[in-house]
């Protein structure tokens, strides 16, 4: 088996994974929800929603993370921080890593956590506290819980890394950054294990006021379940939702001589900008477009080769209308044949975190071949004829190849391509 790329490169395979979603506090959970079809989204009780317009969201079920936290700790991290953190001690025992990294294996191991907003719970309520109370109030521990590079280095402490640390935000896109980008880092062989994944928390009054300002969220708060609609004609913004995922990226040598088992392999990563509008996408996707096809450049693949794409999809109409030109745009007469889902339907949309956690359940697709539904899709958006959605039924495919596409605000893009472990 070859242990390296026609480039030269180090192959890296992932060997483990965390994740924590609306439908569940890890993996299976989640993964079980997402093919069986399950909604994650109820009415907000992170706070009393009263005074927002949109009143739901993906909230984290009973969320306990004293398994990696003590309470000291819990009340000196932000709620994203703690999210992270326990994503990662998941992907860490998958990998079959151990608790805490020594010696060399911390030396040569990274850690890239992104986000969207990184302590924006902290950020409001201290804001408060000051203007309420006075600024001798403040707490001292309120810059170090909100700056968005603090998961990655409590992550560091945590767990002994020593390698290459910190945190990308990169809005919506972040997710999908993270993982290209600790790609990267390994195959230039700035380290041979990285924890890649990114985290958000975000389900507090102003954040999710903010959001409503804009009219970016979905209404539709006499329906929770079917509020977040992708692809569907009566789609009226996103759902927003908190979470996280993280993965353990290293080279296949590296995993071999160790004993771990690969979950899939990452080939290929593209990032782009549209430089077009602080929110709105580029007319037909083409910097969507541009990522993929240097995704699949790096890759050494041609869009021919790609069964599978799982969308960004939020369930606003201009972000949804322009993915599906991008789709039509990428894979011109052969579009139908590609395999197309939306997970955001059944957990929010998670923001910084949604790339990241996108792209361990497009590797779990890979691994099963089991496509999860993308849910609500009732009367398609008229852009999405011919087009495969995997409409309200999960469906079994045999894949190979598949794409993860994560845009943020901002216009920038990122893609990244994915190949099913086959011995």
């Amino acid at each position: 088996m070859n242990l390296t790329t026609p480039d030269g490169a180090p192959r890296v395979v992932v060997t483990g994974t965390g994740m924590l979603t609306a439908l569940g506090p890890d993996v299976a959970s989640t993964w079980d929800g997402l093919v069986a079809g399950r909604s994650g989204i109820a009415t907000i009780t992170a706070f009393d929603p009263v005074r927002v317009s949109s009143r739901i969201a993906g909230e984290v079920p009973g969320f306990d993370p004293s398994g990696v936290l003590d309470r000291k700790e819990q009340r000196r991290t932000d709620r994203f921080t703690q999210l992270a953190l326990v994503a990662a001690r998941q992907a860490l025992d998958e990998a079959g890593l151990p608790g805490r990294l020594e010696g060399e294996l911390a030396e040569r191991t990274g850690i890239l956590i992104g986000t969207g907003l990184g302590g924006g719970i902290t950020f409001g309520e201290q804001i408060a506290i000051s203007v309420e109370k006075g600024p001798d109030r403040v707490s001292p521990f309120f810059v170090p819980m909100a700056i968005p590079n603090v998961a990655a280095g409590q992550a560091a402490i945590f767990f002994g890394a020593l390698g290459p640390n910190f945190a990308i935000a990169s809005a919506c896109a972040s997710g999908g950054h993270v993982v290209g980008e600790a790609w990267e880092i390994i195959r230039r062989g700035d380290a041979e294990v990285m924890l890649a994944g990114s985290a958000e928390a975000v389900l507090s009054e102003p954040l999710v006021a903010g959001f409503a300002a804009m009219r970016a969220l979905s209404t539709r708060n006499d329906d929770p379940a079917g509020a977040s609609r992708p692809f569907d004609r009566g789609r009226d913004g996103f759902v927003i939702g908190e979470g996280a995922g993280v993965l353990v990226l290293e080279t296949l040598k590296h995993a071999r001589d160790r004993g771990a088992q690969p979950l899939g392999e990452v080939v290929g990563y593209g990032a782009t900008a549209d430089a077009n509008h602080v929110t709105l996408p580029a007319p037909g996707g083409v910097g969507a477009i541009r990522a993929v096809l240097r995704a699949l450049e790096k890759a050494r693949l041609s869009v021919d080769d790609v069964e599978h794409v799982n969308a960004h999809a939020t369930s606003t109409p201009e972000g949804d209308r322009a993915e599906l030109e991008m789709l039509r745009g990428l894979f011109g007469a052969r579009a139908g044949k590609v395999s197309v889902t939306a997970i955001k339907s059944m957990i929010g949309h998670t923001l910084g975190a949604a790339g990241s956690i996108e792209a361990i359940v497009t590797l779990r697709t890979l691994r099963d071949g089991v496509i999860p539904p993308t849910i609500n899709l009732d009367d398609p958006d008229e852009a999405a004829a011919g087009l495969d959605l995997t409409p309200n039924v999960a469906h079994e495919r045999p894949m190979r190849i598949a794409v993860s596409n994560s845009f943020g605000f901002g216009g920038q893009n990122s893609a990244l391509v994915l190949r099913r472990w086959d011995e």
